[in-house]
């Protein structure tokens, strides 16, 4: 559920993006076309867009589902089910912004798939969902510094600032599934013990940043580089946390599969990352992008 809302999300806040940035050039307005930072005007505009508004409410979806997974498995298994919203937005993303993919985003985008499903035969049951107080605080000031360097990134970043705000997002994303394994006060729920605890204010900070942020990075990047730049910082960030910290693990004999499973899911979405994080289209008008394993746009010869 998690993952399919995710990716509807994803498509729908882009289709915002991509119609304010059209609305914003007819206007004689700066376009956003990559070239450069939006305006936090722009960004605003993009918030009350339907389009947008309607993949916020599948955010929300999202969430819930994603919450529930990441307090019940294993965060390895967790947030690469969740990463399969990549493959979501990459099929929406031809449909309703139409986007070509290429038989390189195919193979990339199964690998992902591939790679999941190696997770999921191998994950342990059961989770861990202790932790001390210092690594609550710590799951605090590590939101504060993700928040800050995010923010920097896709306003100061050039070229760079989609790829930023989408590892930006990622990471601030698997803050929030960490801070939710940990979160004290859910059984039995106590709302006073829940805000208390240093991870609820982070499952709040991260969220609001790393959805501005993500906003941020659809306006400026092509929606499938955003996306698998968030995957990678969604998978890899809480796996780690969740192996060195909680005491995730593989069934018996079967380390070795989730250690392939995770580098796989990994460079299949860095992959699909670095085919899909050239220059943006918004406008519909520019060259096709190349074909094989090349990267960039084809050149076009002014007559």
């Amino acid at each position: 559920m998690a993952a399919v809302a995710y990716g509807v999300s994803t498509v729908l806040r882009a289709l915002g993006a991509r119609r304010v940035a059209v609305e914003q050039r007819d206007e004689g307005k700066a376009g956003i076309d990559g070239s450069s930072s939006p305006s936090v005007e722009s960004t605003f505009s993009t918030l009350v867009d339907p389009a947008f508004i309607l993949g916020t409410v599948m955010v929300v979806v999202g969430f819930a589902g994603g919450a529930v997974a990441a307090r019940f498995l294993p965060l390895f298994l967790a947030q690469s089910i969740v990463s399969a919203n990549l493959v979501v937005t990459a099929l929406l993303g031809t449909l309703l912004l139409n986007i070509t993919l290429h038989t390189r985003d195919w193979v990339a985008i199964w690998l992902v798939v591939l790679s999941l499903f190696m997770l999921g035969v191998s994950s342990a049951p059961g989770a861990n969902d202790d932790a001390s107080m210092t690594f609550h605080w710590g799951l605090l000031a590590a939101t504060v510094v993700l928040c800050s360097v995010s923010l920097f990134g896709v306003y100061r970043g050039g070229a760079f600032a989609a790829p930023i705000g989408g590892a930006g997002a990622g990471l601030l994303f698997g803050v929030i599934a960490c801070s939710v394994r940990v979160l004290d006060g859910l059984e039995p729920f106590d709302l006073v013990t829940v805000l208390r605890d240093p991870a609820a204010w982070s499952i709040a900070i991260a969220g609001a940043v790393g959805f501005y942020v993500q906003t941020v990075a659809l306006q400026v990047g092509a929606v499938s580089g955003v996306t698998a730049m968030l995957v990678v910082g969604e998978t890899a960030g809480p796996s780690i946390v969740g192996v060195v910290f909680l005491g995730d693990s593989a069934h018996a004999g079967l380390g070795w599969l989730a250690i392939v499973g995770f580098i796989g899911a990994v460079v299949g979405a860095v992959l699909v990352a670095w085919y899909g994080s050239g220059d943006p289209d918004h406008f519909g008008e520019a060259p096709p992008e190349k074909g094989g394993w090349r990267r960039g746009r084809e050149q076009i010869e002014e007559q």
